[in-house]
């Protein structure tokens, strides 16, 4: 641990070697690690490892500059209790041109979940919620978009997961920002219209996914008892779009963005 530098870096080949950085000005330590980190692999070593205080910007900039890119943050591992950033180089990691730079701005630039749901309708109106193993409250089908996946693909591949249906989705009905809540950052949700549910659909319905305990058609009237406020306001706002045939829309926390 250097303190003036508040970073350190290490090589991974077979142990682990500390780099000890050069006491020069935060400005030269970006060619310094540039230099460094080629003598390393151009040795036979694969990943240079260089960990900054969350706090040093300067320091934070020349790695940047480097194109070291950000792996993770680690909580009150510094010598003062402060926030470590861990940046790392590998081998193969182009550095040169647009791509070195977007490939940096990647790791370091702010991201969010994305989710994906489907609101889905027997031919009576009632709605489909599910049942989880893990909350108390019900959710329409769907979830966390994976990496890649878009939001459309992501919200039939839980419909498969969650109830072994196979539904073609096209546009979102509403598209949401949720805010920070329960500890989960902000996340962006699209939910999509499945249609309405005939008979056969509703029998062919299994329950594969462990995380799911059961399937519920419930009531426009009875939803806000089992869901909750946020999925209340959004899914009323969602029917009566149906009703009026209403277009897409978006809303923040399930509010129209002039009504926050």
């Amino acid at each position: 641990m250097f303190p003036r530098w508040g970073l350190y870096g290490c090589v991974t080949k077979v142990s682990e070697a500390r780099l000890e950085l050069p006491d020069c000005e935060a400005s030269e330590i970006s060619g310094w690690l540039t230099a460094k980190a080629g003598e390393l692999f151009a040795s036979g070593h694969s990943r240079v490892e260089v960990r900054v205080s969350a706090g040093d910007r300067s320091r934070i900039s020349a790695l940047h500059h480097a194109r070291f890119r950000r792996e993770a943050r680690l909580r009150g591992a510094g010598a003062d209790g402060e926030d470590l950033l861990v940046y790392s180089l590998v081998r193969d990691d182009v550095v040169t041109g647009a791509m070195g730079f977007t490939a940096m701005l990647d790791t370091v630039l702010p991201t969010h979940r994305v989710i994906g749901h489907v609101l889905l309708t027997d031919q009576t109106g009632r709605v489909l919620l599910l049942e989880t193993t893990y909350k108390p409250d019900w959710e329409l089908p769907g979830g966390v978009v994976e990496p890649g996946e878009s939001p459309r693909v992501g919200a039939q591949r839980e419909l498969m997961e969650e109830l072994g249906l196979e539904i073609a989705l096209g546009q979102p009905l509403l598209v949401d920002w949720m805010p920070p809540y329960l500890g989960w950052s902000d996340a962006i949700e699209f939910i999509f219209d499945g249609g309405i549910c005939d008979a056969q659909t509703t029998e062919a319905m299994v329950l594969p996914c462990h995380e799911i305990a059961a399937f519920h058609w419930v009531e426009p009237d009875r939803v806000a008892a089992h869901v909750s406020k946020l999925s209340a306001r959004r899914i009323a706002r969602m029917l009566q779009m149906l009703i009026v045939n209403e277009s897409m829309t978006y809303t923040e926390n399930g509010l129209d963005p002039q009504a926050r």
